[in-house]
């Protein structure tokens, strides 16, 4: 009768020529995480590394939702005032234009002319 022995493990390369290494493979090595991990992750660990990741998230994109709006809200008061001078500019230009005065001299080549005296009261008796 035969001994009980192991079956020999047949390592699965992907390329014949020898073993590929991977990013994961690689970040294994450097950090020795069995060391002081052990075989594998304990699951205890799972769900508070998953909550404090989860944290971190909603913490990066606050932050980068902020920035965004403080840059937008930057945008639109250079806007706001440049919208004011525009509007003040041609505020200046609509009072200057309405003056008696110029619109006199913009009508003059029409053939209409200013009266000087001033108008006459016309009364009625019944």
């Amino acid at each position: 009768m035969s001994q009980n022995t192991f079956k020999k493990k047949i390592k699965e390369s992907a390329s014949p020529g020898g073993k590929k290494k991977t990013l994961f493979t690689l970040i294994e090595e450097k950090l020795n995480v069995t060391g002081f991990l052990g075989e594998g992750i304990p699951v205890k660990f799972g769900p508070p590394f998953f909550f404090a990741a989860f944290l971190a998230m909603i913490y990066i994109w606050s932050n980068h939702r902020a920035d965004n709006m403080i840059r937008k809200i930057e945008r639109m008061q250079q806007e706001v005032e440049d919208l004011r001078a525009d509007v003040t500019t041609l505020e200046a230009e609509y009072m200057l234009s309405s003056k008696q005065s110029e619109v006199a001299k913009k009508i003059q080549p029409l053939g209409i002319y200013e009266i000087d005296e001033p108008p006459i009261k016309i009364k009625y008796k019944k």
